[in-house]
């Protein structure tokens, strides 16, 4: 019962914003990790309602400081003017 008790609450925390979701994560012992089912819960909680071709939902972000400074982005209107093409992943 204390197992799926804590698999739930770390569920719900995955469902948070970041910010919360870091916080949260900051006070889970290590131990956590080798008894809770991390990887299925993440799969589930984020993954989200797009399929392959769907339109991506319209955002805006701060341009990188060192292009434009203070100039803030958003999808339709760079989409508009131009193709875009959304990539992620790590450059590391």
């Amino acid at each position: 019962m204390l197992w799926s008790a804590a698999s739930a609450g770390l569920y719900v925390a995955m469902r948070q914003p970041p910010e919360t979701f870091g916080a949260v994560m900051a006070r889970v012992p290590p131990v956590a990790m080798m008894v809770l089912p991390f990887k299925p819960l993440w799969i589930s909680a984020r993954a989200g309602s797009l399929q392959i071709g769907d339109r991506a939902p319209d955002f805006t972000l701060p341009e990188l400081p060192a292009l434009n400074e203070g100039r803030l982005v958003t999808l339709s209107a760079e989409y508009a003017q131009r193709p875009v093409v959304l990539i992620f992943g790590s450059y590391t």
